[in-house]
């Protein structure tokens, strides 16, 4: 148990790390569309590129935090039975359910590796004016998929945990924890 519990652990500490480096995202996107706004406005000169940009770091921000959102529990939830339910039964129910979650995050790593290959393969642009590389955008996809899915798969091991009574927690955590031995 204690490797699979130190992966558990090192794959949200991972997606940790990374989610809330990536919220300071939201800082730089808000600075850039106050100065489109100042550049448009005050000065009567709109730029070609901070809409774009933001855009894309928003793409960024969007693809890279659902490894994170789901470690924290973040992701929404229909919650007409779920919240009806024991924490054990929940963790039954989720237990089901996550097989639509894995075809689904397999389905969106496959076809993501893909456009990735084909994106970086032709140093893929935006056309735009300011024609900035989207490729690198492209590239997070297969990357923030693998991290939702390494935080789906201990979501399960977790639920698995629940609905079985088993414990991945050593004892002195249990002890920590106030749980019972």
């Amino acid at each position: 148990m204690g490797v699979l519990t130190a992966f558990m652990r090192g794959v949200t500490r991972l997606n940790d790390v990374i989610g809330r480096g990536i919220a300071l995202i939201v800082f730089a996107m808000f600075l850039f569309l106050i100065m489109e706004v100042a550049f448009r406005y005050l000065f009567n000169s709109p730029t070609v590129w901070t809409n774009e940009l933001t855009q894309m770091l928003f793409g960024f921000y969007a693809i890279m935090s659902g490894g994170y959102i789901m470690a924290h529990r973040g992701h929404v939830n229909v919650d007409l039975l779920h919240s009806h339910l024991s924490p054990r039964g929940r963790a039954v129910l989720d237990i089901l359910t996550s097989v639509i979650f894995f075809i689904f995050t397999l389905a969106l790593l496959y076809f993501g590796v893909s456009m990735a290959r084909e994106s970086i393969a032709s140093w893929e642009t935006s056309y735009s004016a300011w024609n900035p590389p989207i490729w690198p955008i492209k590239a997070a996809i297969p990357l923030g998929t693998g991290l939702l899915l390494l935080q789906g798969i201990v979501k399960l091991l977790e639920d698995i945990a629940v609905a079985f009574n088993l414990s991945y927690y050593t004892p002195e955590e249990q002890n920590e924890k106030g749980e019972a031995l």
